[in-house]
């Protein structure tokens, strides 16, 4: 596998035995087979996908993509979408609820030529959204969020004032579509639930643009998605993109609803082995809650995996061995079940999967990429160092 690299590429052959620990590993090997893997469903279901690009927050990493070619994504942070405009795509959406101070920003994007979607639920934002793009003479495309699941911000689909909000939008000439995202699909723990969650999600985003329609109202983008919904979704009629963005790298969160197993994790955290406690049956590591995040979303699953599972540096698990303890730079790990603990010398590196990408992954500035699909008797080399975006 060719992995690109950038200008932050080491200039001399490393492994994963070599940088300070704790740190950041992407497997391009993985992360490109989950790529593809969404690809080819989206193709089979007739729609575009919109990358959501907040879990890597990369440009290396989004260029695995659509073979380096820019292609439309989804951004979480007005920092994510200049970015990116940066690095060349000219189709993003913004994909969290506009404020007015944030405008100026947005327009700055259009101005370039960037077509940036904005998010919206309300009258009041429509509003101030409208007259910004007035004021501007320069149009803010515009998507109204419907809420699909009572998950977060949103309209019901059946909302009363969805086309009021709609008008308004419209008579400013910024009125794109709709767009939800089924977050609870991230508790629905069989593949009937996740489908259920997929076929709610679409027919949540087409009901709202039906009633829009029938007030008059062109919709163009019609937008659902979320990693679960993504990979269960049998029929997406009347859906014109779909999202999602942990699927890259997945986690531990995905692998315990089935969405992906543990071997198609390909983010992970090189740690070293710095103490024992053996009366507590403790291996103590310098990677705690600042190198993995303090996410704990797989404790509300049928196995808990605690703060992540433990591998070896080639990447093989390590039967029962867990992080179970996190304090700021100290990670603990035990063995589950009673098992005894392996013997994992002082100074002996180790890799945890976390429990959600995008936690661990806000937690570094950049990845050490690697191919995992290169066998050896030594540790994985390092191929290129990809830089995050940061900030907001």
């Amino acid at each position: 596998m060719n992995i690109p690299a950038d200008a932050t590429s080491p200039h001399t052959a490393r492994t994963l035995a070599d940088p300070d620990t704790p740190f950041a590993v992407v497997d391009v090997h993985k992360t490109q087979r989950n790529i593809e893997r969404l690809a080819a469903r989206a193709d089979r279901l007739g729609v575009t996908l919109r990358p959501h690009v907040k879990t890597a927050k990369s440009l290396d990493v989004a260029a695995l993509l659509h073979h380096g070619t820019p292609c439309p994504i989804t951004v979480s942070t007005l920092a994510e979408a200049e970015a990116f405009a940066d690095g060349g795509y000219t189709d993003i959406t913004y994909a969290v609820g506009i404020d007015p101070h944030k405008l100026p920003r947005v327009l700055a994007l259009l101005r370039r030529g960037v077509t940036l979607r904005v998010l919206l639920d309300s009258i009041e934002q429509a509003s101030f959204v409208g007259e910004a793009s007035r004021q501007a003479g320069l149009p803010v495309p515009t998507q109204i969020e419907i809420d699909c699941d009572g998950h977060r911000g949103g309209l019901k689909p059946d909302a009363p004032a969805l086309p009021e909000i709609g008008r308004i939008l419209h008579d400013a000439g910024c009125l794109d579509g709709v767009l939800t995202h089924a977050g609870e699909s991230y508790f629905a723990y069989t593949a009937e639930e996740q489908r259920l969650a997929a076929k709610n999600e679409r027919d949540s985003a087409v009901v709202a643009a039906e009633r829009l329609r029938a007030a008059g109202l062109p919709v163009a983008t019609v937008s659902v998605g979320s990693t679960p919904t993504a990979h269960a979704a049998e029929d997406l009629t009347g859906v014109t993109e779909l999202r999602a963005g942990n699927y890259v790298f997945f986690d531990l969160v995905m692998a315990g609803i089935g969405v992906c197993d543990i071997a198609d994790l390909a983010l992970s955290v090189v740690v070293t082995v710095i103490g024992h406690r053996p009366e507590y049956g403790w291996i103590l590591t310098d990677g705690g809650w600042m190198a993995m995040s303090r996410d704990r979303g797989t404790a509300v699953q049928a196995q808990d995996q605690g703060y992540g599972l433990v591998t070896d540096l080639d990447g093989t698990l390590i039967p029962g061995l867990v992080m179970t303890g996190a304090s700021q730079e100290h990670g603990t790990l035990t063995a589950r079940d009673g098992a005894g603990l392996p013997d994992l010398p002082l100074g002996m590196r180790l890799r945890i999967l976390p429990n959600h990408a995008c936690a661990t992954a806000a937690q570094h500035q950049a990845y050490h990429a690697i191919d995992g699909s290169r066998t050896a008797n030594t540790a994985p080399a390092i191929q290129a160092l990809w830089k995050r975006v940061t900030g907001w």
